[in-house]
């Protein structure tokens, strides 16, 4: 792709959005090292509140969850598990998210993974005309409405967050 910055390149995420003909918004900002959710807010000049970040955990061996919720919460474990009807949950370890997600840490998002998960976007979004998620790569947000991602990622929503988490 000479003569495109990488920045200008389309994601998987945005290629996904394209083809459901959904409506969003791409952010770009230099990044080349993710430093946490409300650094991104920051460059961007977005507020916080609107900010959501993916998670992803491991119920029995090989069976992971994506879990999107507000920057400034963390996921409840027990919550999260009740949502998707697993005994149990744990975050997996950062080194295996690009092996499971086919994203890296900083880049994740519930859109265009290499596998499809199960996806639960904290309830809190319903209430949102939009909402920022990554877009896929280190210094690519996405906004759009909370629906939106629900239908394009197969999704659901619950309660799944709690105040107080690091992003």
């Amino acid at each position: 792709m000479a003569g495109k910055k990488e920045r200008d390149v389309k994601t998987n995420a945005m290629r996904l959005l394209d083809a459901l003909h959904v409506p969003y918004r791409h952010y770009a900002y230099e990044c080349t090292e993710f430093v946490d959710a409300r650094h991104t807010a920051a460059a961007l000049g977005l507020p916080p509140e609107r900010m959501y970040k993916t998670l992803v955990t491991e119920g029995a061996p090989r069976q992971y969850y994506v879990f999107v919720i507000p920057i400034d919460s963390e996921l409840s474990l027990k919550k999260a598990a009740r949502a998707v009807g697993a005994k149990s949950l744990s975050m997996i370890p950062v080194k295996d998210i690009t092996a499971v997600t086919g994203y890296v840490r900083g880049g994740c998002t519930a859109l265009g993974m290499k596998k499809k998960y199960p996806t639960v976007i904290d309830s809190g979004a319903e209430v949102l005309p939009e909402i920022v998620v990554s877009g896929g790569r280190l210094g690519c947000q996405i906004e759009l409405a909370p629906a939106d991602l629900l239908q394009a990622a197969n999704a659901s929503f619950a309660d799944v967050a709690e105040p107080g988490g690091l992003p």
